[in-house]
């Protein structure tokens, strides 16, 4: 099975590891000359939040899931990479809980691999919080490549 798509998911919280992301991804696609659709989710707080920081308004072009997330600090690394790579991609946004949404976006696009970071948690940690790495493993309609932040 050749790859031709490849959903990189990728959250507020990732910026510490983008660069480690970035790599994976490219590993994944780059030999297969696969796109990347790069998809940043927002929970609904989160989306608020980066919306007012941009100074965008609900009723403004600039305020939609895709655009927000086309100007997030983590989504213009991740792009950076892919461009300096040569790594075709496009940008999508999304707003709702984490899991779902990547789980969503990877059938709409038909992705042929997931790559999503996390970072190690404490059993705990897992059973009081959840874990969007995991949902997302158990629930994806194609294979998923997780990739550890090595600072945790």
């Amino acid at each position: 099975m050749s790859i031709e798509t490849v959903l990189l998911a990728v959250g507020t919280e990732d910026e510490t590891q983008t660069e480690q992301i970035a790599r994976e991804a490219i590993a994944v696609a780059g030999p297969t000359g696969a796109e990347v659709v790069l998809t940043h989710v927002f929970t609904d707080e989160e989306f608020d939040g980066i919306r007012s920081k941009l100074g965008v308004d609900d009723s403004s072009e600039g305020s939609t899931p895709d655009a927000v997330a086309e100007r997030h600090t983590t989504t213009r690394a991740l792009a950076k990479a892919l461009d300096e790579a040569g790594v075709d991609y496009s940008i999508r946004g999304a707003v709702g809980d984490h899991a779902d949404e990547v789980v969503g976006v990877a059938s709409a696009v038909e992705a042929d691999r997931v790559v999503v970071g996390g970072r190690r948690r404490s059993p705990t940690g897992k059973a009081v919080f959840g874990s969007v790495a995991q949902e997302v493993i158990l629930s994806s309609p194609c294979p998923v490549t997780f990739v550890r932040d090595a600072a945790a």
